[in-house]
């Protein structure tokens, strides 16, 4: 085993060849030892080819007399020692899961499939029969939630991606991406070849274990027809209704409630993230600023964890039918006091104006919003429908439901409300000309020109998986070709233009990119409030340093904790 920092949130623990069945075996075996042993502060595990990625809270490793990341590295060894990773007996193939799947190949289910023939110098009618005899093999779920990595594809099969991905490739579409073919659970963008498409639901949120196929699964492609397709679609949708549309809950009209007037740019519900998921190929979401959120949370006495509404830029108008206390933490916009605490009547509004600094701000209501919580949290993931409010950004005339504060929480709400503030002292320093502080990533010995050597501008293609940075192009000077491995909110990757991407809160959980650096989570915050046209430098420091910082920003937060009870 070899050990390997993702910034400062995880360990890449490295099992041998990406190539090797043996090593993917060992992958299994460590996951699976992980996950029985729930290790206190591991959060997160991501099994992907040769690789585990175990993600971490500084803070429940510090205290040990060694730094966090060995201590972090010296869990995992134990715990795969524990499990006899290198002396047990690895999987026989016929130990594994078979999993069977069918396809209708071709048409308006594969549209390029009379390409891949004609590129790969056979008939379409080969192409269907080599693509089904194949034995593939699951080395990864990643990309999009439930989305398999399929090892496997006959050599006479490979075909280059696509020179421009499509905007939408329909769920369940089987594709070929030079040597690997998998499948698009979700409507998602993307680059590979379409060969035909599948009824079968691949990502099903209301499980538990919420992709249908896991790492070192084997898989078979059954060849079906239109009809044969549309039965089975219509037993997948009553089996497994699609992802994330999630029931309205239908509000008595003297429910307590927030009414949206005006929806603003993008309202969303968020809350602090999906954790535990990533193995399944879910993002972790959540607030992009969660200082904010959390801060906010604090000031209206609910947990930090509650769910709140994110605005980005343009602000939303809201009625409220109750009595409420709020606080809007984070950007700071016109006509709405931010840090601070605000009681709005029984038939109040709030108006958020020009958007005055920053992007995004987070508003938190005593009690917490009556969202449905999906796989253990309330925030909305966009790409998938999935949380919120029935998966989506809010709309016009839209009503959600208040949840009573409990006994506790009224009681620190109304202690404070309408005359607590956050001193300045305490705050992110926002800018729209940002220093990020960031630690090496693993490539970032591959470019000529370092990511801290230049100033980039926020471009207009940013959204919440990731900001895109304009500015000089960072040359590879080595053209290894990487194999996919884990990545986190806050991983600086480059693709092949150059143009370095930050990931950021709904960002894909593997990545194939270079990665040159990785912005430290006290950091993000800053990340989170660039708005496009924005400036941005990145400043290196130590991985050590960077658990320090962590460390710090943590104990503000527990001073603040202390400071706003009655």
């Amino acid at each position: 085993m070899t050990f390997a920092a993702l910034g400062d949130c995880a360990v890449v623990v490295t099992l041998g060849d990406p190539a090797s069945e043996s090593a993917l075996a060992r992958v299994r075996l460590l996951a699976e030892a992980l996950a029985e042993a729930g290790l206190p502060g591991i959060v997160d595990i991501v099994p992907a080819y040769a690789t585990v990625a175990a993600f971490y809270e500084p803070a429940r490793f510090a205290g040990g007399g060694q730094p966090i990341y060995e201590s972090v590295c010296a869990a995992l060894a134990a715990c795969a020692a524990a499990a006899g990773i290198e002396g047990r007996r690895l999987p026989r193939r016929g130990e594994d899961r078979l999993m069977s799947i069918p396809v209708c190949y071709g048409g308006g289910f594969g549209p390029d499939l009379g390409m891949v023939a004609e590129q790969c110098g056979i008939g379409e009618t080969a192409v269907i029969a080599r693509h089904a005899a194949g034995d593939y093999r699951v080395q990864a779920i990643g990309f999009a939630p439930g989305f398999p990595y399929l090892a496997g594809l006959p050599e006479s099969l490979r075909t280059p991606r696509r020179p421009t991905p499509r905007t939408a490739v329909p769920a369940g579409s089987v594709g070929i991406g030079g040597a690997q073919t998998g499948i698009y659970p979700l409507e998602t963008p993307g680059g590979w070849q379409l060969i035909g498409r599948t009824p079968v639901r691949l990502f099903r949120p209301r499980e538990r274990w919420p992709s249908l196929l896991r790492v070192g699964d084997r898989l078979k492609f059954e060849p079906i027809d239109p009809a044969e397709f549309r039965r089975l679609e219509q037993e997948q949708r009553e089996l497994a209704p699609p992802a994330g549309l999630e029931a309205a809950r239908a509000l008595p009209d003297d429910a307590p409630a927030v009414e949206v007037i005006r929806p603003g740019l993008l309202t969303t519900v968020q809350d602090l993230g999906r954790r535990g998921h990533r193995a399944s190929g879910l993002p972790l979401s959540g607030a992009m600023d969660s200082f904010a959120l959390r801060a906010a949370n604090l000031l209206v006495g609910n947990t930090e964890d509650e769910a709140g509404l994110e605005v980005t830029l343009l602000g939303p108008e809201l009625a409220f039918s109750a009595d409420v206390i709020i606080a809007v933490c984070g950007a700071e916009f016109e006509g709405v006091p931010a840090w601070r605490t605000l009681r709005v009547p029984a038939g109040g509004r709030i108006r958020f104006g020009e958007c005055r600094s920053g992007c995004r701000a987070y508003i938190a209501i005593a009690g917490g919003l009556d969202a449905p919580p999906v796989l253990g949290s309330r925030s909305t993931y966009l790409r998938a429908t999935l949380g919120g409010f029935q998966g989506r950004s809010l709309r016009q005339g839209d009503r959600i439901g208040l949840r009573a504060p409990g006994a506790e929480t009224a009681r620190r709400a109304s202690a404070h409300a309408g005359s607590q503030r956050l001193s300045p002292g305490i705050l992110p320093a926002y800018a729209s000309a940002a220093t990020l502080r960031v630690v090496r990533g693993a490539q970032a010995g591959y470019f000529g020109t370092g990511l801290c050597d230049a100033e980039f501008q926020i471009s207009a293609q940013s959204d919440r998986m990731g900001l895109r940075l304009a500015g000089p192009s960072l040359a590879l000077n080595r053209a290894d070709d990487l194999v996919s491995s884990a990545v986190a909110p806050g991983t600086v990757q480059v693709p092949p233009d150059g143009r370095p991407i930050l990931l950021m809160a709904d960002a894909q959980t593997i990545g194939g990119y270079p990665q040159a650096a990785h912005v430290i989570g006290p950091d993000l915050p800053l990340a989170a409030q660039l708005r496009p046209g924005d400036r941005v430098r990145f400043r290196e420091v130590a991985l050590e340093e960077a658990h320090q910082l962590a460390a710090a920003r943590e104990r503000e937060l527990a001073y603040l904790r202390a400071g706003l009870r009655p």
